[in-house]
């Protein structure tokens, strides 16, 4: 597992102010600070990529590059996942990428949290490594039913899961309950899931703070 704020870095300004009740008003700013995000995340991925020597002509001569060998395939967990993909999406510029509408459905009854696939579109993952991204991994059952869904346009040979902020239920969660390679990446690592299975401290609804409240 990977964890950006681990490490000194201006990465956690973005997070602070993503996190700030009193920025988080400022929708382009909250969409900027995911977009930001994303890039840097894009970056730490990428360094665990495979890499082959591409030969590229310079003005005065030939020099061996390392390039990536695969491009990964990029999957957005609609909606609040868009200015937080966009970033990933600015540096793996030549990705495939695959859509999924993943959202909770809750029973009054006895709380419990299910989620529901509304939409699902996705390239071939057969041998491909994918960044699943989505901002928040809370219960990280969205994640599972995501990859669940995304299994039958094949097998990835590595997921990586991506978020801004993880709760240690949703890191369990997915550790149980993947069954192939896999790295969990997020910017910030917090403390719990309160009664309501939102993480604490975290930000809030990042949907609704990036696009606006839905009814």
């Amino acid at each position: 597992m990977f964890i950006l704020n681990q490490q000194n870095s201006i990465a956690t300004h973005f997070v602070a102010e993503l996190r700030d009740v009193h920025l988080q008003k400022d929708r382009i700013r909250f969409r900027k600070n995911l977009e930001r995000l994303g890039e840097i995340m894009a970056y730490e991925i990428s360094k665990e990529m495979t890499y082959t020597s591409h030969v590229v002509e310079t003005p005065f001569q030939e020099l061996p590059i390392p390039l990536i060998q695969v491009q990964p395939v990029v999957v957005a967990v609609l909606r609040a996942a868009i200015p937080f993909f966009q970033g990933v999406l600015n540096f793996f510029d030549q990705a495939d990428c695959g859509f999924i509408g993943a959202f909770r459905k809750e029973h009054d009854a006895d709380d419990r949290i299910e989620i529901e696939l509304g939409y699902s579109g996705a390239p071939s993952l057969e041998g491909k490594e994918v960044i699943l991204v989505d901002p928040m991994l809370a219960t990280g059952k969205s994640f599972v039913t995501s990859i669940d869904e995304l299994m039958s346009n094949g097998r990835p040979t590595k997921i990586h899961f991506l978020s801004v902020i993880a709760s240690p239920e949703g890191v369990s969660f997915i550790s149980n309950h993947v069954d192939c390679p896999f790295k969990i990446w997020t910017c910030a690592l917090d403390d719990h899931l309160n009664e309501f299975s939102y993480i604490v401290p975290g930000l809030g609804d990042a949907g609704d703070l990036a696009f606006g409240p839905k009814l």
